[in-house]
């Protein structure tokens, strides 16, 4: 099924009174994406509908015949560079790297250029690390909604995530909520020195000094906050922001892409067995490293067809002959090839865990950074997924863990499991009704 077909059919309700809305997100194609779902579903309901974000993504986003606002800084500026992409897939470093060098520099310019995107909104509705957004919502008086892709931004001491920059505080999770409070109290206290430039600016704007944490409890609207995820991977904690409702997964595949498989991909697949899918997002692809020959080794000592999906950086393209049945091909829409894979071997992205899980296919994962070890944690917690930490990543290791995956039937029958209920939401239509409710609410 193509999912943007289908989901362009569905005829949607009629608002009694249009509004402006503007969606602002920043990051990869995994950041952009749901909004642009959520976008053309609000679009679909008769809302004259933007995005405001990286001005490299204009062309995915007015494709679809909604609006766009640039926003700096352009995250296409620091992907293209090498140097950089180390720094920003960086385990322990990355998340730091991101805020304090790429997006607090620029803070001030999004600020700004978010302003102007604003003029005349009567909803803004924002990214986690969208900092400038709130600002703007409380120093305007825009009615704001937050969002949240994946269960790691909650911070629950009652779910407590994996921390990239510590995931060794992850063995402690025994000890309980109270240890976690005090473990997480901890953390804000390291990271509190990230966000000062965004309280140096309400200073300069006029707004009054606010307790509110901007990486923490000051990223959720106090007045609703949708999860863009499953209920399987996060359900509601009693230390969510009140308020808060989950919607499912807002999949898109995009537009620029859309409509299918291209009949190369298409031959491959009808050539032979389901092969073992190798994927690294929209991120991650630009700093793989050995992932995709390791793999491809890995899928040789097995005797299974691969495909590996190895982006726009030719370095990701295997430098020997391809063997018999090994795929190498830029992209492919995740809803078309994955429910045709025999596994998915993928980072652990938040929009590459959603696409796997509705397919219904066994994942190995291996992660890179930021949500990807806790994402990695939970489906593997579900039983549908093993995971390897990537300095372990090598054919041999790949191959062992793969071996355990395809050999031991509780993982594809699980997964099965766990596809069909994934299927049987619909994160789209949810978000826009749970906005729309609140747009009610509001006149």
């Amino acid at each position: 099924m193509n999912t943007r077909t289908e989901q362009g059919k569905k005829r949607q309700p009629v608002p009694k009174s249009p509004k402006r809305i503007v969606l602002s997100t920043f990051g990869s194609l995994g950041d952009l994406h749901p909004f642009v779902g959520i976008a053309r579903g609000l679009k679909a309901r008769g809302h004259d509908v933007a995005i405001a974000t990286h001005a490299s993504y204009r062309e995915r986003v007015e494709c679809e015949g909604v609006g766009f606002h640039p926003v700096r800084p352009d995250i296409d500026n620091f992907l293209e560079e090498t140097a950089l992409m180390g720094q920003i897939m960086h385990m322990r470093k990355g998340p730091e790297f991101i805020i304090r060098q790429i997006f607090m520099p620029h803070l001030r310019d999004s600020y700004d250029d978010m302003s102007t995107a604003a003029q005349g909104a009567d909803l803004l509705v924002s990214h986690a690390i969208t900092f400038a957004t709130p600002l703007i919502a409380e120093k305007q008086g825009i009615p704001w909604i937050s969002t949240c892709l994946a269960p790691t931004s909650f911070f629950s001491i009652y779910d407590p995530p994996v921390l990239a920059p510590m995931p060794a505080l992850s063995l402690l999770d025994f000890l309980g909520p109270s240890a976690q409070k005090f473990l997480f109290q901890i953390f804000r206290h390291l990271l509190r020195g990230w966000t000062e430039p965004v309280r140096s600016l309400r200073r300069e704007i006029g707004l009054p000094e606010s307790s509110r944490d901007p990486l923490f409890e000051g990223q959720f609207s106090p007045a609703l906050t949708i999860a863009l995820f499953s209920s399987v991977l996060g359900s509601p904690q009693p230390d969510w922001p009140p308020n808060t409702h989950v919607a499912g997964f807002p999949f898109y595949d995009g537009g620029r892409h859309g409509g299918g498989l291209e009949p190369e991909i298409s031959a491959f697949l009808d050539a032979g067995d389901p092969p073992l899918v190798f994927t690294l997002g929209s991120s991650a692809v630009m700093n793989a490293g050995k992932f995709y020959t390791e793999g491809m080794k890995a899928a040789q000592q097995l005797g299974k067809r691969a495909i590996l999906l190895i982006g726009r950086d030719q370095r990701n393209r295997p430098q020997e002959p391809l063997p018999p049945g090994i795929g190498v091909f830029e992209y492919a829409p995740y809803s078309e090839v994955m429910p045709r894979a025999l596994a998915v071997i993928h980072q652990g992205g938040i929009g590459t865990t959603g696409q796997s899980l509705r397919a219904g296919r066994p994942m190995l994962v291996v992660p890179y950074g930021f949500d990807q070890p806790d994402n990695a944690r939970r489906v593997v917690r579900l039983g549908v997924a093993r995971t390897i930490p990537l300095k372990s990543y090598t054919a041999s290791t790949v191959a062992r863990e793969l071996r355990s995956l395809l050999g031991e039937s509780r993982y594809a029958t699980r997964a099965a499991e766990i596809g069909r209920i994934v299927q049987s939401e619909d994160g789209v239509n949810a978000a826009c009704k749970i906005i729309q409710d609140h747009l009610d609410a509001l006149s």
